[in-house]
């Protein structure tokens, strides 16, 4: 069905759970650190300064509390992947060679040689935040053993608003993108799209906005609040309300330097990693509601990404929609993944995520 408003009482719940949960209401955080040696720590985390999870999460704990809670000891040169002039698919390197001690990227970035994390966000195997949040917690320790081997660990697994479909006509269900070209990323969502009939494109991220608006792709497929920051309602008229993955990024630390930490600053850093985790995947749920209001025009409701200027439509999903991104996961998206990945990762996923999402692996 489509609606062209949502439901206004989620105004107040919003609101409510922007003071609570973002503001840093009632968190709990690390002690302090006893006297020591400073320490010095170099990060690189979101994409664009402007980000929520840069603001609201990352500027608050690892800029002011690290140095706040410390008394001065630890001291942190934060920036952006903007800031640094960089794609993102730099992050691995960076924190690998130890030109910066922490990076923030998204789990694709690394699937090339850790096939594994692709598994933690494939396609259509989580259809709500709090699954995605079980599995990733659940498969963190097999993909560290594998990540370790490449000097790097991530600390912990976070997730971006979820990433739904932009269209620039109409459309009422997940069949109606037959024959339609729709800008994916990553293979699971290649497959998705693929089994159900549309035509995946590659497009990178920037060259999105005109690639809708000169009609050389129908859809695309992005985080809700993504889409709003980036304009996309300027040039796409559907918004669904159907998550296909959430864009899990983590946080990773070089080992050599992690390891070779004071473990008092080690332990601290750790309580500071806890806190974020949990406001990280708050603020996930969150802006993947704020993301749709602010794409549909709702101002009221719109406390974190640009309001649209030409309101879209919102596509809420069908049940039908809902089955048929199950079943394609269960037929195509999975056995994909363990074809790229080898048997080994199917066991994986069978011993430690077949459990939380219900779908076997059955080779």
């Amino acid at each position: 069905m489509i609606r062209h408003t949502m439901r206004r009482g989620l105004a107040a719940c919003l609101g409510l759970a922007l003071s609570a949960t973002l503001s840093g209401a009632g968190a709990q955080m690390p002690e302090s650190l006893p006297a020591g040696p400073p320490v010095r720590i170099s990060a690189v985390t979101q994409p664009l300064p402007t980000m929520p999870q840069f603001t609201r999460v990352d500027v608050p704990y690892l800029r002011e509390a690290l140095v706040q809670r410390s008394g001065g000891r630890i001291s942190m040169q934060l920036g952006t992947h903007a800031e640094r002039n960089l794609g993102g698919n730099e992050i691995v390197r960076l924190v690998r060679s130890g030109q910066v001690d922490i990076g923030a990227g998204t789990l694709s970035t690394l699937s090339g040689d850790v096939p594994i994390l692709d598994g933690i966000d494939l396609a259509g195997l989580s259809p709500e935040i709090g699954m995605a949040r079980r599995i990733a917690d659940a498969i963190l320790p097999a993909a560290n053993r594998d990540l370790e081997r490449f000097g790097i660990r991530i600390a912990f697994i976070y997730p971006f608003p979820a990433q739904v479909l932009f269209c620039r006509q109409p459309f009422a269900t997940l069949t109606d993108l037959r024959g339609r070209k729709v800008r994916t990323f990553g293979n699971s969502l290649v497959d998705l799209m693929t089994a159900i009939g549309a035509q995946p494109t590659s497009i990178g991220f920037p060259e999105v906005y005109s690639a809708l608006e000169r009609g050389v792709v129908d859809c695309a497929v992005t985080g809700t609040g993504s889409g709003a920051s980036a304009r996309w309602p300027e040039v796409s008229t559907h918004i669904s309300d159907l998550p296909l993955s959430w864009s899990l990024a983590g946080y990773m630390v070089n080992l050599r330097w992690w390891n070779g930490l004071d473990p008092q600053v080690r332990a601290f850093l750790e309580g500071t990693f806890q806190e974020m985790h949990a406001k990280l995947w708050e603020l996930g749920g969150v802006a993947t509601r704020d993301g749709i209001a602010c794409d549909t025009g709702l101002a009221a409701e719109c406390h974190l990404h640009p309001l649209a200027q030409r309101p879209m439509t919102e596509v809420r999903a069908t049940e039908a929609d809902r089955a048929l991104v199950r079943e394609t996961f269960r037929s195509t998206v999975l056995p994909g993944w363990v074809r790229r990945c080898g048997a080994r990762c199917g066991e994986i996923y069978n011993q430690v995520v077949a459990p939380i999402s219900g779908v076997p692996f059955q080779p």
